[in-house]
């Protein structure tokens, strides 16, 4: 187990080519449990390459990765989720006309009956996803329904609550927020809250930082492949956090030649 001083998941200089293409040029960052890290950075700073050595389905070129600080290099997506460690993609890896039900147990369905006569035990199945939604105040009466009638942010918490369920120690939530209104992102915040409570790991990736400065613990900026800091909330200011990420330095000396203000 992951006491507090061991971060449950540790890169340090992590590296990534794709030929000549270089997506991380030493990476650094970890997340202890209880704690949401809020990974932040423009279009093509590394988050999407980051998120996918994580999650076992890139291998790193060069650099420590470690899981509660053993260093590790995992053959897949697979082993990774086996290790503890979830990913809850933008694009949720949903079927939306699939029931709520028949989503949250995807490839893990709880069987009954012996031998070729196994079955899906549906019956169990709908008390636990009825159960885990409720668990977080979403009200699904039907969990046979289409996860397509879900809301958004319902959508997210469904896919988080799959993730927490079966065991993950470290969720990376994938711009999770990014296409929700105001009503659905509060949703999730707070469920994301919720998740920290119980434990577990976050690593929030996301270009909002307000979204981040609501939920985040610490504040890891990533910008062109590098990581430019990581700032506990008492260290940083939300103006100064968005300063950085957007390259408040070169926006200032841009402004300069153009002798005016940007």
């Amino acid at each position: 187990m992951s006491n507090s001083s061991t971060p449950i998941v540790e890169v340090k200089d992590l590296v990534k080519h794709f030929g000549s293409v270089i997506a991380l040029a030493g990476v650094s960052m970890k997340v202890h449990a209880n704690e949401v890290l809020c990974l932040l950075g423009d279009n093509g700073a590394g988050k999407s390459t980051l998120i996918n050595t994580l999650a076992g389905v890139y291998k790193p070129s060069s650099g420590d990765f470690l899981v509660d600080g053993q260093p590790r290099v995992f053959s897949g997506p697979r082993e990774a989720l086996d290790s503890g460690i979830a990913t809850v993609y933008q694009d949720l890896a949903m079927i939306p006309l699939m029931s709520v039900t028949r989503n949250f147990f995807m490839g893990r369905e709880p069987l009954k009956g012996f031998g070729p006569f196994k079955t899906m035990d549906m019956e169990h199945a709908d008390n636990v996803t009825r159960d885990e939604m409720h668990k977080i105040g979403i009200d699904v009466r039907d969990p046979q329904q289409a996860v397509g009638t879900l809301s958004g942010g319902e959508r997210q918490c469904v896919a988080i609550a799959r993730a927490v369920y079966f065991g993950a120690k470290v969720l990376i939530l994938d711009e999770p927020t990014s296409a929700l209104g105001v009503a659905q992102t509060s949703m999730v915040l707070r469920y994301i809250n919720q998740v920290r409570d119980k434990g577990l790991g976050v690593i929030f990736i996301t270009h909002n930082v307000r979204h981040a400065y609501a939920v985040g613990n610490r504040f890891t900026v990533l910008n062109r492949g590098k990581t430019l800091g990581t700032f506990a909330k008492n260290e940083i200011g939300i103006d100064e956090l968005q300063n950085l990420m957007a390259g408040g330095k070169e926006l200032q000396s841009v402004s300069q030649e153009l002798g005016g203000t940007i």
